[in-house]
C-alpha cells in the first residue's frame, strides 16, 4: 500500500551532512552559523537529531552544503517496495551520491549502508589523493 511518509524533512540526513561538512572544513558551529545565518544552537540540535529546521533554515543549509533540497525533503517520496529515488546534482561530490544510493537501498540495513558509505568515502579520498599526486609528479 502506497502512502506518504510521515516525516517531510529528513533531519537525520541534514544533520549528518552538516556535521560531515563542518568537520571536513574544520569549522565550529559558530563559524557555520556566521556563514549560513542559522543559529549555532539550531545547528547543534539539527546535528544531534533533536531539532526540526524551518523552511528558511533548510534553504540556507542546503545552499551552504551544495546539496539538492530534494535530498532533505525525503517525505515527498511515496513509500513502496521499490528503492527510493535518489536525487542529485552534477556538482555534488561522488561520495555523497554513493552514500545516498546506499541509504536508499532497502536491501541494506542502515548500519550496513553507513559502513559501506564510509568505506567508499575513505577509498575515494585515498584514490583521489593518489591520482592527484601522480598527476603532479608527471607534470614536474
Amino acid at each position: 500500500m502506497n502512502r506518504l511518509s510521515k516525516a517531510l524533512v529528513n533531519t537525520a540526513e541534514l544533520g549528518r551532512a552538516i556535521r560531515r561538512r563542518r568537520e571536513e572544513l574544520a569549522l565550529s558551529l559558530r563559524d557555520v552559523a556566521d556563514v549560513t545565518g542559522v543559529s549555532a544552537s539550531t545547528l547543534s540540535r539539527i546535528e544531534n537529531g533533536t531539532g526540526k529546521p524551518d523552511a528558511d533554515n533548510i534553504a540556507r543549509l542546503t545552499s551552504w552544503l551544495d546539496v539538492p533540497m530534494e535530498r532533505i525533503l525525503g517525505g515527498r517520496h511515496l513509500e513502496s517496495e521499490e528503492s527510493h529515488a535518489v536525487v542529485y546534482y552534477p556538482q555534488e561530490p561522488t561520495p555523497e551520491i554513493v552514500e545516498a544510493h546506499l541509504r536508499a537501498d532497502r536491501n541494506l540495513t542502515p548500519e550496513t549502508a553507513a559502513a559501506l558509505s564510509e568505506l567508499f568515502r575513505v577509498a575515494y579520498t585515498q584514490f583521489s589523493r593518489t591520482s592527484s599526486e601522480k598527476s603532479s609528479r608527471k607534470r614536474s
